[in-house]
């Protein structure tokens, strides 16, 4: 079962014009990507995404990779019929997922800092718990929550991106993603099982941080035999985070791939 995304366009409202969705990682939503979204909104439409069980999207127990890409495919539908994607992280999965499944539905396709494979890292098990035991309604002020995270991450970034995660007014903050679907569909978002036969065999483009270990050249195989047309990118002194940590290298290699109407 499908559930209607929620999302921000940017750009003019103008169904000629080439589409773009944007997907966020897990715990993260489509605003972390407004700045990037109103810079590539020049000839194009852009939708900056909240996946299912986070932002302002509906709350579903199934976090499974297939019903996410139903999700989307479904809002691009919606939204046109076509689209180029963007995803990061989980994301990425949610849109290589998609192209794989529906390629009928991607234009161009852009993966940043994830393979198509399972992962082990277990750091946002650690996060989401954490995220569990603290109630919002509790605090007045946001950055209370984030100085109560101290023990999740030294990381002051890392503190205030969870903590974005919270609205409200104070003593009557939530937090905006569904915490138990997250924690209890974690094996499924670590993981990913290609559909047997497929490949995608669009223009693709894999951006890679320099300084992350999320993709290793080992790894690269794999995404080649699933999109013989990548292209992979390392960008240099990026993290795992790279559109945060190099805005204007990741807006340069996306207007290269993108389509405009410019």
């Amino acid at each position: 079962m499908t559930v209607e995304l929620a999302s921000r366009a940017f750009g003019p409202d103008d169904p000629g014009l080439p589409l773009t969705s944007i997907l966020h990682g897990l715990l993260g939503q489509g605003r972390n990507w407004q700045a990037i979204a109103k810079r590539l909104a020049h000839g194009r439409r852009v939708l900056a995404v909240d996946l299912r069980n986070h932002g302002h999207s509906p709350h579903d127990p199934l976090m499974t990779y297939e019903a996410m890409a139903g999700d989307l495919a479904a809002l691009i539908v919606k939204s046109g019929g076509r689209a180029s994607v963007i995803g990061h992280s989980m994301g990425g999965k949610v849109a290589m997922m998609l192209a794989l499944t529906a390629p009928e539905r991607v234009d161009r396709l852009v993966v940043i800092d994830v393979a198509p494979v399972t992962y082990k890292h277990r750091e946002f098990a650690h996060y989401l718990s954490a995220m569990a035991k603290i109630d919002p309604a509790g605090f007045s002020r946001r950055a209370d929550i984030e100085v109560a995270l101290a023990e999740v991450d030294p990381d002051p970034r890392i503190r205030a991106f969870l903590a974005s995660n919270i609205e409200g007014a104070p003593g009557a903050m939530r937090w905006l993603p569904d915490l138990s679907a997250l924690q209890a569909g974690l094996d499924d978002i670590l993981g990913f099982t290609p559909p047997a036969g497929a490949s995608f065999t669009e223009p693709c483009l894999f951006l890679v941080g320099g300084k992350s270990a999320y993709v290793q050249e080992q790894q690269r195989a794999v995404i080649l035999d699933l999109f013989p047309k990548a292209t992979i990118k390392t960008i240099a002194d990026a993290g795992h985070w790279v559109h945060a940590d190099k805005p204007a290298e990741v807006l340069e290699a996306l207007e290269g791939i993108l389509p405009s109407a410019n």
